[in-house]
């Protein structure tokens, strides 16, 4: 197993320890002693102990966002179904890499400064407006329902999926690969026009046509 570097040492220990006790609960000397480093070594890689929390979130909104690029970008994804399906496939994955970081920084994020927020509320913002796009894109091929405000489904999808952070369970009885297909079954049902259910590419991603997997 590749040995950590002291940043993610520094990282991991944050994040119990914000978890715990909350992020003004925990000092810098803290976190310090229990990653096993020093003053320095914390230092060189954050100038702040805010800007470690910034990082904390910064990891994971910055995994979406270049996964939803990616996809856009991907030529085998050629309709807004598929691209919108693989963008959710890959939100969902990020509730079971970055757990911690995300339930740390939820419970945390009123404590950024502001030029932290705003760095942060701009992936956000740009995140959302791929997802926007995906599904105007979808409105006006035929395949999604023309009626359903694209900028609204967008929030409904994000918000539905970051609650997620909130109940999955890692030894739970559903992999995190099956919940997604369960979002995106849910998503493709509210959202297809009747042309877009005749598209031989939503047959991958319904339930029907899936047998759920529990967790390894």
């Amino acid at each position: 197993m590749k040995k950590k570097s002291l940043k993610e040492r520094i990282i991991d220990t944050a994040l119990v320890l914000f978890e715990k006790n909350g992020y003004h609960g925990v000092t810098v000397d803290q976190i310090v002693e229990q990653s096993g480093t020093s003053k320095g070594g914390f230092y060189h890689n954050f100038k702040t102990k805010n800007e470690l929390l910034y990082h904390i979130h910064d990891v994971f909104i910055s995994y979406v966002l270049e996964k939803a690029i990616d996809v856009q970008n991907n030529h085998h994804f050629e309709t807004p179904t598929a691209r919108l399906c693989a963008t959710i496939q890959s939100f969902t994955k990020v509730f079971d890499l970055y757990k911690p970081h995300i339930t740390v920084f939820y419970q945390e994020s009123t404590y950024l400064t502001e030029e932290y927020s705003q760095r942060i509320n701009e992936k956000r913002d740009q995140y959302r407006r791929i997802i926007v796009q995906i599904i105007e894109e979808g409105q006006t091929s035929g395949d999604f329902r023309p009626e359903v405000p694209a900028d609204i489904a967008a929030m409904a999808i994000i918000g539905m999926i970051n609650w997620t952070y909130k109940w999955f369970n890692k030894d739970g009885r559903l992999s995190i690969e099956s919940i997604a297909q369960i979002f995106n079954d849910l998503l493709l049902h509210s959202l297809l026009s009747e042309k877009g259910k005749k598209q031989e590419v939503v047959q991958l991603f319904l339930l029907k046509n899936h047998t759920l997997t529990a967790e390894a």
